[in-house]
């Protein structure tokens, strides 16, 4: 990815690993005492504003994803409530036990301003995150995902919605799509 294509607002490898330290110390605190942490007032990801998701898989699936699509409060706070609804509000799983949180790995994608394309050919599959919105219901799919599982540009928007709870191919019946591009770093990553 270009640097005209990540997202405004970069974080450093010294502030990916404080956000990723801060996921997981939210949702490990949330787990055993449902307590929400604040991020330190000294943290540099309190003077940071940008749309953000935090995903927890365990053992390589999916096991949680939650996320904000505008910045409505600082970096910081954003993950908190991100990793405590991906750990524990997902509706899609059972909450994270205190069991399964040794195991679980956390990622942070921090987004850029969503952007209204013309159509799929605007889509750049390994870039682009999408968004398909039909009658006021949406489906998101973040831009690793069609890396992940090797999809296709129609793959990748019959997958965002069926995740809006549309059939496959209804993109093609007047849906708005939207895409956006994501820094993206886990804890699995040695450079994180």
């Amino acid at each position: 990815m270009s640097a005209s294509e990540q997202p405004k607002e970069l974080l450093t490898p010294p502030q990916q690993i404080e956000a990723l330290s801060l996921v997981r110390s939210a949702v490990e605190i949330w787990v055993a005492n449902e307590v929400r942490i604040t991020p330190p007032a000294s943290s540099s990801l309190n003077r940071i504003q940008i749309a953000a998701f935090v995903t927890l898989t365990l053992q390589g699936r999916l096991r949680g994803c939650i996320g904000s699509l505008g910045p409505r409060e600082p970096l910081g706070a954003t993950l908190v409530d991100c990793a405590i609804s991906a750990a524990c509000r997902d509706s899609r799983f059972s909450p994270v036990t205190k069991a399964e949180l040794a195991q679980a790995c956390f990622e942070v994608s921090t987004l850029t301003p969503l952007r209204l394309v013309a159509g799929p050919q605007h889509i750049v599959v390994g870039r682009d995150g999408v968004l398909v919105e039909i009658g006021g219901r949406r489906g998101l799919l973040l831009p690793q995902v069609a890396t992940r599982y090797g999809w296709d540009r129609e793959t990748f928007l019959d997958h965002a919605c069926v995740k809006a709870g549309f059939e496959a191919g209804d993109w093609r019946r007047g849906a708005r799509l939207w895409t956006f591009q994501a820094q993206v770093f886990s804890e699995a990553d040695p450079a994180a």
